[in-house]
């Protein structure tokens, strides 16, 4: 028997210094602006793969603070059925540097067009930015429509 699984993921939110979150525009398909991440390295815990994808698409050593939520819909990225991990983290040393698979890079402090985002990170910013204001954090099932 053959199984199709998702296959993992990682996006981290970064809060650095007090310039707020950190995006990166994507060099490959999909492009636009996502957070930095990507896929989980046979072998490797997600929690490495977080650290490792940050300074890969940054430059920057970050501390990981905790886990934000697993993110699931089938359809959060158009080439493949993924889930990510989602982690806040933070950094205070250090200059960001868009490298790897990051053209550029931006500081955001509030939710920016939805259309600039790719996969399903407006979800992700969204439920972040709900976070900040209120402390609550997403509860996730039945679909996560926004709940909290």
């Amino acid at each position: 028997m053959t199984y199709r699984n998702p296959t993992p993921t990682v996006d981290i939110l970064i809060a650095y210094r007090d310039r707020g979150i950190i995006l990166i525009e994507r060099k490959n398909t999909p492009h636009g602006w996502a957070l930095p991440g990507g896929f989980v390295d046979e072998g490797e815990s997600v929690e490495h793969a977080a650290l490792r994808e940050a300074k890969e698409e940054t430059g920057l050593d970050v501390t990981l603070v905790s886990q934000f939520g697993v993110y699931s819909d089938p359809r959060r990225d158009p080439r493949q059925h993924t889930l990510s991990v989602v982690f806040l983290a933070e950094c205070h040393a250090g200059t960001p540097v868009a490298q790897d698979d990051a053209a550029a890079l931006r500081f955001i402090t509030a939710m920016p067009p939805a259309q600039e985002l790719v996969f399903d990170h407006a979800h992700i910013l969204r439920d972040y930015f709900h976070f900040l204001e209120t402390g609550k954090r997403p509860v996730f099932g039945a679909g996560h429509r926004g709940l909290y």
